[in-house]
């Protein structure tokens, strides 16, 4: 049951931008549609925008399965492996404007565990 719980979140995401965008469009209906999935799939027109809203939806459900955290986590990790310093993964994390102050120093203190 907590998995279809993680996909429905997922899709919704997907959904609350693809809704966004067409609110964004100045179009209804079709129109609005078409020209949502054209704008989010930028050069690769409206299969690129579904193909955008299906790694959204993918990105969403696996942060909602596992959290923020843990997911940041093994993005360090992927980083450490492939030999990024310590020094250039915390200036990043530092850098980095969408995160929280809170997460910002737990980011950091994993850096400097690993």
């Amino acid at each position: 049951m907590d998995e279809l719980i993680n996909k429905l979140a997922g899709f919704g995401v997907a959904g609350l931008v693809l809704v966004v965008v067409m609110g964004v469009s100045g179009f209804a209906g079709a129109a609005a549609i078409t020209t949502a999935l054209a704008a989010l799939g930028g050069p690769f027109g409206m299969l690129g925008g579904i193909a955008v809203l299906a790694v959204l939806g993918t990105l969403s459900s696996a942060v909602t399965k596992y959290g923020v955290d843990h997911v940041a986590q093994e993005v360090i990790r992927k980083m450490l492996r492939d030999g990024r310093s310590r020094s250039s993964i915390i200036t990043e994390i530092n850098n980095f404007p969408l995160i929280t102050d809170d997460l910002r120093a737990k980011l950091r203190d994993f850096v400097q565990r690993t």
